[in-house]
């Protein structure tokens, strides 16, 4: 694990990164580093007090585009024109329902303070996007952000729901606009069996690392 300082903007090759992912620490969470960051596919994750870490794992998990798995209930749905789907319209709104649901769940949420933050200086810069549900009585209750410094990749970050399927619903919008403008892959970081039923899968860091070139 490399330390880097915070008046260097760089990082090591993520190929130093050690079995768990981990590549570096410190550093900080400015609008360049971030984007520097999200172009070597690289990312930040910690807990609130401790130094900024840095990840780069392998495998890394991916949806592409084309894959997107849409059940025979969420296919009824969309047909159903409960929802509306917009985007940037609330980032800040979304970002910070994403750090409620670990707290809903009983747990210290990643997205702390400073990570909101740091992620809305991204948005007004144009680089930070959400996609936001609304139902019938036009409440927020699903979405999504994502970072896009890179026209190959799409760095999904964080979903929440408040009614039932709902943040599915925003990551099918993602998926299906993705693939209309020719985004090559949604990155999806580590797995978890809720972005494999959706049709995300791990793919070595060599072969995701070619999308950015």
């Amino acid at each position: 694990m490399y330390f880097i300082p915070e008046d260097i903007l760089e990082f090591p090759p993520v190929f130093l990164a050690n079995s768990q992912g981990l590549l570096g620490f410190g550093g900080d969470l400015s609008i360049e580093r971030l984007q520097l960051a999200y172009s070597q596919g690289i990312f930040p994750w910690y807990a609130k007090g401790e130094e900024i870490l840095w990840w780069a794992p392998d495998p890394r998990m991916v949806l592409f585009p084309s894959e997107v798995k849409i059940s025979k209930s969420m296919r009824s749905l969309i047909r159903k024109n409960k929802y509306r789907i917009t985007e940037d319209q609330a980032f800040e709104q979304v970002i910070k329902n994403c750090a409620l649901t670990d707290q809903r769940n009983g747990k210290d949420s990643w997205l702390h303070e400073d990570m909101i933050e740091a992620y809305t200086r991204l948005h007004h810069e144009g680089y930070a996007h959400s996609v936001e549900v609304w139902n019938q009585k036009d409440e927020l209750v699903g979405g999504l952000y994502t970072v896009q410094v890179n026209p190959n990749v799409i760095s999904g970050e964080s979903m929440f729901h408040l009614e039932s399927n709902t943040s599915k619903l925003a990551f099918i919008y993602l998926a299906q606009k993705a693939e209309k403008e020719e985004v090559k892959v949604i990155d999806c970081q580590i797995y978890t069996p809720h972005l494999a039923s959706l049709g995300a899968r791990e793919i070595p860091r060599d072969i995701f690392m070619h999308f950015y070139k």
